[in-house]
This record gives structure tokens, C-alpha cells and sequence, in this order.
């Protein structure tokens, strides 16, 4: 397993995480313990979950699987999401926040989170009043780093330069949707991270299970998955070249003798600013799989041929600026 510094911090984490949205919900608390332990065994010591995951019952059934075991992982939890009916039982006011903080400890079971996130955007609360609140629980002890989800990167700069001239805690990563198919944070999320030092934790690294093998292009439903009940990936979030890039990646698996899941997971973790990919699973031998892609070597050619075909066509104002560079460098003798 590799470990890899979040952001410019000195913590580190390893190249996958562990996401735990099926706790709770798909997979039950003895399952959940399995899939935990296989984790810290092979070096995972990355847990990502959230305060609205199964209504709670995730993060309740991540405490109790690291029972005992607390020192030998980085947990990451979020806010945001209604948890109640009340007007403030969501958004990333201080209000809310104090509460969601103190709700997400009990149920984890633990003194501290490693990384809060926030978890999506609040339209209606200043970022200086959420950047404040966090920063007072680090100082408190109850955060250690704070981070965020899902922000356009207009926010996410507004964020970082709004902690960085007010002396606060700024985010130490960025937790995006990012696979072979959805590549669309490449355009601003990315150069943004890696020029400021923020390390990005990509979620839906298999497109919700679209790239694990189980599907052939043009298919959407197979039976015995998540998509047969009506609950798979975000569709409407893929690159109109889905499917050439899913046939692609089902050729180059071949090749490697590997599986489809552990290749596209390889290609996500070798991206440029990408700290580690979160990967979830309903079952142990789900995530025995997944952990493949930790050793295995991505070659070139291949890594070429996904990058070619799951490529998104350029947008303006980068389409009409990429070769102003070379028109600079040309009037400099």
C-alpha cells in the first residue's frame, strides 16, 4: 500500500479509502467488521463516511468496527445534510455545525474526526462564518483537518483564499466525483488543487459500479445489482462516450489478466493531484478486489488508451487559450 501527503499536510493516507455509505444499509454490522479489519490488514487506514449515511447508522457502524483499533486509522467524516425538520438541522452554519460535530462523535465513538468535510455547498451560510466555526474545533481538539466536497471552483478558491487572509484553517483536500467516465473536474477542480496543494479524494472511482465488469456497453440494468433496483450510479454525470470507454477498459483489463474494477481504480489513483481513491463495497469480497488495483502497474499504452478515449472535448476559454503559451515563447529570442 502506498501513503500518499494529503494536500501540503504532513498527514498520510493510503491510495484507497475506504467509503462506508453501504454500512448501515446494504451491509450489515458483522460484514461491516469484516470488510474493516480485511482494510487496517492490508493497509488501508483511510475511512471515509458521513452524519446521513443510513441515517446515522454508518458512522455508528465504523466506530464500532475500529473499536480498539482507533490509533491505526485517519477517519473522514461530513455535514450538511438535513438531519432533522428543524430550519437549522442543516447547511454549514455555526449552528448547525457545533451540533452535527458533537452527533458525528458520539456515534463514531471517538474524541476527535481526522477530516470534516463539508459536505456540499451552502448558498445561504458566508464561508468565512463555516471557515470560522471549523477553525474553532481545531483549536478545540475535536477536528484535525478540515476539508470540503463537491464546491465549483470558483468556491473552493473563494474558500481557500478567504482562511488564507483571515489566518484560518484552510481545507487540506477536496473530495470530487472523478472516474473514466466523469472526468469533467479535469477543466478547473484539478490545476486548482494542484496549484494551491490540496489533495483530491476522488469518489465514484467505478461510476457506481458501471466499470467493475458487470456491465457490457449499452447496458443499464443488470440483474443482481444496484441498478436493478432502481439505485446504481449518477447517469446523467457521464461523458456521452461512456460506453466506448467502458468496451476500451474492458480490453485493456483483459490484457492485464485483471479486472476491469482494479484497472480503472489504478488509472484514478495515477492521476495528476489525486491523494487517494474512495472505494465502497457491500461485502468483503467486493473490497478484496478493489484492493487489487494496489498491485498492480498501469503501462503506459494502456494508461494511453484510456486516456484517449475517455477524453472530454475541450471547452472555452481553454480551447481558445491553449496555444497562447507557444505564441509567448515565440516573441522571446
Amino acid at each position: 500500500m502506498e501513503y500518499r501527503r494529503l494536500g501540503t499536510s504532513g498527514l498520510k493516507v493510503s491510495e484507497i479509502c475506504l467509503g462506508t455509505m453501504t454500512f448501515g444499509q446494504a451491509t450489515d454490522e458483522a460484514e461491516t467488521k469484516r470488510i474493516v479489519d480485511m482494510a487496517l490488514d492490508r493497509g488501508v487506514n483511510f475511512f471515509d463516511t458521513a452524519n446521513t449515511y443510513a441515517g446515522g447508522r454508518s458512522e455508528e457502524f465504523l466506530g464500532n468496527a475500529l473499536s480498539g483499533r482507533r490509533r491505526d486509522a485517519v477517519i473522514a467524516t461530513k455535514f450538511f445534510n438535513p438531519v432533522g425538520d428543524n430550519p437549522n438541522d442543516s447547511g454549514g452554519s455555526r449552528y448547525h455545525l457545533m451540533n452535527a460535530v458533537e452527533d458525528s462523535l458520539r456515534r463514531l465513538g471517538t474524541e476527535h474526526i481526522d477530516i470534516y468535510y463539508v459536505h456540499h455547498l451552502d448558498v445561504e451560510t458566508p464561508v468565512e462564518e463555516t471557515l470560522r466555526a471549523l477553525d474553532d474545533l481545531v483549536r478545540q481538539g475535536k477536528v484535525r483537518y478540515i476539508a470540503c466536497s463537491n464546491f465549483p471552483a470558483w468556491r473552493l478558491a473563494d474558500g481557500w483564499w478567504t482562511s488564507v487572509h483571515h489566518d484560518l484553517e484552510r481545507f487540506v483536500c477536496y473530495q470530487a466525483e472523478y472516474s473514466l467516465v466523469v472526468r469533467d473536474i479535469e477543466e478547473e477542480l484539478v490545476p486548482l488543487c494542484v496549484d494551491k496543494g490540496i489533495g483530491i479524494v476522488a469518489w465514484g472511482p467505478l461510476a457506481g459500479g458501471f466499470l467493475t465488469g458487470k456491465y457490457k456497453p449499452g447496458e443499464r440494468r443488470v440483474e443482481g445489482t444496484r441498478s436493478s433496483e432502481g439505485f446504481a450510479w449518477q447517469e446523467g454525470h457521464f461523458a456521452a462516450n461512456a460506453d466506448d470507454t467502458l468496451s476500451t477498459l474492458l480490453s485493456v483489463s483483459s490484457q492485464m489478466d485483471c479486472s476491469p474494477a482494479q484497472v480503472a481504480l489504478r488509472w484514478i489513483a495515477d492521476r495528476p493531484g489525486v491523494t487517494s481513491a474512495l472505494v465502497g463495497a457491500r461485502t468483503a469480497d467486493q473490497f478484496a478486489n478493489s484492493l487489487g488495483a494496489v498491485s498492480i502497474d498501469l503501462p503506459a499504452e494502456a494508461s494511453a488508451q484510456l486516456e484517449e478515449v475517455s477524453r472530454l472535448p475541450e471547452r472555452y476559454p481553454k480551447s481558445f487559450e491553449k496555444h497562447m503559451p507557444d505564441r509567448r515563447a515565440s516573441a522571446v529570442r
